[in-house]
């Protein structure tokens, strides 16, 4: 990284801009090792929630895909990861980009919110906390903000790889 390369903190305006660069550096990045793997998948980039978001989508079956996510998506968090430091080392910044395979997370993310809804919907019946099994930082978020919808309060707790939700009553 040359001196030069970050700018002072981007306005408002800037945000957009910003996240496509972002979304455009991983697109590359995801490419070259797509290519390496001799893999095949298309690179969809968006920009949601105030963060880059790539996909990475086949016409095809998807078995090929399914190897990029591993078992518990855990393949999936290391290629997000690595894609992450690709783009810092572009732009000097941190990135919170979301990479997505073959769909992997929308499903977990549909899944997930409907635990979370379960959840609350048990907590509103007894009245009592209820833990959840442990997750990861991108599962917990999915069920905090589901737990949000349904107007109730969730906390994390534990220490990681064992961390996870307790809803809470209002």
């Amino acid at each position: 990284m040359t001196e030069g390369t970050t700018s002072a903190a981007p306005e408002a305006g800037d945000t957009l801009t910003r996240l496509e660069q972002e979304g455009e550096i991983a697109a590359d990045y995801l490419e070259g090792l797509l290519d390496i793997a001799d893999l095949d998948g298309d690179i969809d980039m968006d920009v949601e929630a105030d963060r880059a978001a790539v996909s990475i989508v086949s016409d095809a079956s998807g078995r090929d895909l399914q190897k990029l996510v591993g078992r518990d998506g855990e393949v999936l968090e290391a290629l997000q990861e690595l894609t992450r430091l690709a783009v810092h080392r572009e732009t000097g910044d941190r990135s919170r980009l979301m990479l997505d395979i073959g769909g992997y997370r929308a499903k977990k993310r549909a899944e997930l919110t409907e635990q979370g809804a379960k959840a609350s919907a048990e907590v509103k019946n007894t009245g009592e906390p209820v833990k959840m099994k442990p997750m990861t930082p991108f599962e917990r978020k999915v069920v905090h903000d589901a737990v949000k919808a349904a107007g109730l309060r969730s906390e994390s707790e534990g220490e990681e790889p064992q961390r996870f939700v307790v809803v809470l009553p209002a």
